[in-house]
């Protein structure tokens, strides 16, 4: 198309013809310097069924991550630093439970990151915080009326990285929803210097440009504790106090968009964007990979798709592609040159040099339509199709050809086409020619070493298994969670009974015993989902351990309808016990719709095994094989996930979880 259009052009001076003029130049200045693209895993628990593919589809998926010059070979990891608490579609494990308790081997963070690292060693690695352990809060909803006992808590996460894992962090955030707190930033600050890590960098406020911006100009102790300026889904824009800091401006969280083609088409406007218009230096995808049930909030919002363990079917989305265009030809510390800017007839290119002679130029012309974001609204423009001459200057004149990757999204036929290689473009006196479509995006580059990486197709989809049975029997088990289940409220940890020598020395066990500081809505129960949202008629069986005297309980439940935000609001069918000795079947999560009601003799302390079978509208349930309760009327949901979990933030353990669905 390349060499057509400009043969025409040759012989006929028709509109068609009629190119703008582009001028890419590093003897003028160069801008500033390019901190990478990168992925988000949290925020929350949104990795979770990752860590539970086989291989080598598990390996494959990393690959298509982070390896270099293979997929989106990712600059930066930003993982969270998990607090126990609900935060967006799943709670993550604290390495500090309570306040004298340390493990840093809960969770799957770690793994990641290790894992990322092995495949890119120079890797930008990432902590931030959603929430907190209560003990952090001293009972309140905030983690900043004792910055010292956070800054602390956040510290020994950083040097448990190192210790344990040989991880450096690189970064860390600090992020609330409400505001930021200028002691804690000085005090973080402080606390890391006092521990040696003067190298790990501070993110604030990680949220929003203002009020920290123009707090950091009249505070100069607040100015030098700050290294980055960090927004979430900033819209490609900046504010001027910001940039009157002279800091680091990153969009910390940005894109959070379902990831079919017009998520990709929204990616590849921001990745130019954000510093186009915003001068961003670093671009993190909320999130990297959606590995967490599709039904729970922002459902396949990640640059792919990975939320099928038990089949291994995964796909390669086009942010992958769209990530490759930028990561595979630049690296963090190469420049942005001052040359860049917004095409004439919509959308934008940037460029950006290593310093050595090596040039790589990045266009989008993504349509209105075709790069809507979830948030925040975009603002309606126009993009047509146009010819455009770009002439390199100064260290690039002598450049004889470049190579080109072009990605086609081709919305009318449905038919994209997503980083393929062209061949080399030869430049004509330093300047080269391109008849640009709309919704595409093209890389020229200096480099040679771009591979649109490939494995053998994965398994195809399939839905959950309709049997699934679990004892929780794994001794050295390779994560603290058990597979498939996906805590919502607290924290299921496998356990070791080590002074029991009955059948239940192996379980899992809800460790949370106080509500955690969060922004999010825990749910006043615990609660952990499994299976296949679908699921209308089933039985649901396990055994179940209380571990608090009279106040105590525990449920199994059926078709529930909520996870992650709206945990709070959840309905389905829920088959409670409680350490008084009564029992209850409820339509709701927090148990104001009762169904059934009565004695049960169950106490703390002791096994019992709940059975819940529903078909239709009736639902039965047995207490340790007999029944107590049946054909209890369910009007709704219709459908939803398996799930067990306790009255409050309490101790309790279960054991040989099953499911039966027809």
């Amino acid at each position: 198309m390349i060499s057509f259009i400009l043969l025409l052009c040759r012989f006929f001076t028709i509109a068609l013809c009629a190119t703008d003029q582009y001028v890419l130049d590093d003897k003028v200045g160069l801008g500033r310097v390019f901190d990478g693209i990168g992925g988000l895993s949290g925020g929350g628990a949104t990795s979770r069924l990752l860590v539970n593919y086989a291989e080598p589809y598990r390996s494959q998926i990393l690959d298509y991550l982070f390896k270099p010059n293979f997929g989106a070979s990712l600059h930066i990891l930003k993982v969270e630093i998990g607090g126990d608490a609900q935060t967006t579609d799943g709670t993550e494990p604290s390495h500090m439970h309570y306040e004298n308790d340390e493990n840093f081997f809960r969770g799957y963070e770690w793994w990641l990151m290790k894992e990322a690292k092995k495949r890119n060693p120079n890797i930008t690695l990432i902590g931030l915080p959603w929430a907190f352990p209560g003990w952090v809060g001293h009972g309140k909803n905030w983690p900043y009326d004792y910055p010292d006992i956070t800054a602390t808590y956040v510290v020994s996460w950083i040097i448990g990285a190192k210790q344990y894992h040989d991880l450096d962090i690189n970064y860390v955030g600090i992020w609330n929803e409400r505001n930021f707190d200028s002691k804690y930033i000085k005090l973080l600050r402080y606390t890391l210097d006092k521990s040696g890590l003067e190298s790990v960098r501070i993110i604030a406020s990680d949220n929003l440009w203002e009020p920290i911006s123009l707090f950091m100009l009249l505070d100069q102790e607040l100015r030098r504790a700050v290294d980055v300026i960090g927004a979430h889904y900033p819209g490609t824009t900046t504010v001027l106090e910001a940039l009157k800091t002279q800091k680091k401006l990153w969009s910390s969280e940005d894109y959070s968009t379902f990831n079919n083609e017009v998520g990709g088409g929204c990616w590849a406007r921001i990745l130019n964007q954000n510093y186009v218009n915003g001068l961003m230096t670093a671009t993190i995808s909320w999130n990297l990979v959606a590995s967490y049930y599709g039904e729970l909030p922002f459902g396949r919002d990640g640059l792919m798709t990975a939320q099928e363990p038990w089949s291994g079917s995964y796909v390669v989305e086009s942010p992958i592609w769209i990530s490759a265009h930028t990561t595979q030809f630049t690296q963090p510390g190469w420049t942005y040159l001052q040359t860049v800017g917004h095409l004439a007839h919509g959308g934008s290119y940037v460029a950006l040099t290593n310093g050595k002679g090596d040039l790589t130029v990045v266009i989008e012309t993504m349509t209105h339509d075709h790069s809507v974001c979830v948030r925040p609204p975009l603002p309606a423009f126009n993009v047509t199709s146009q010819n455009t001459t770009f002439q390199l200057k100064g260290s690039f004149a002598s450049l004889a050809q470049l190579q080109v990757w072009r990605s086609r999204f081709n919305f009318k036929t449905q038919k994209p086409t997503f980083f393929e290689k062209l061949s080399p473009l030869k430049l004509s006196d330093g300047s080269f020619t391109l008849n640009l479509g709309e919704d595409e995006v093209y890389t020229l580059t200096s480099l040679t070493s771009g591979l649109k990486g490939s494995f053998p197709d994965p398994p195809p989809s399939t839905p959950f298994p309709t049997t699934y049975k679990d004892d929780f029997n794994v001794a050295n088990p390779p994560f603290t969670e058990a597979p498939d289940f996906a805590d919502q409220t607290g924290v299921f940890e496998y356990h070791i009974n080590l002074t029991d020598p009955g059948p239940h020395v192996f379980t899992l066990r809800q460790v949370v015993t106080q509500r955690p500081v969060t922004w999010a809505t825990d749910a006043d129960q615990t609660i952990s989902v499994i299976g296949n949202y679908k699921w209308e008629n089933l039985t649901v069986s396990c055994d179940v351990f209380m571990e608090t005297v009279k106040t105590g309980g525990v449920f199994i439940a059926a078709r529930v309808d909520k996870g992650g935000q709206s945990v709070r609001s959840a309905k389905g069918l829920f088959y409670w016990i409680f350490s008084d000795g009564s029992y209850k079947v409820t339509n709701d999560l927090a148990a104001q719709t009762v169904l059934a009601e009565g004695l049960s003799g169950t106490r703390a302390f002791g096994w019992h095994t709940l059975t819940l079978s529903i078909k239709g509208q009736y639902a039965t349930g047995l207490l340790n094989g007999y029944p107590l309760w049946k054909n209890a009327v369910v009007l709704g949901p219709k459908n939803g996930w398996a799930a067990i979990g306790t009255k409050s933030f309490e101790l309790a353990q279960f054991d040989n979880f099953a499911v039966k669905a027809e």
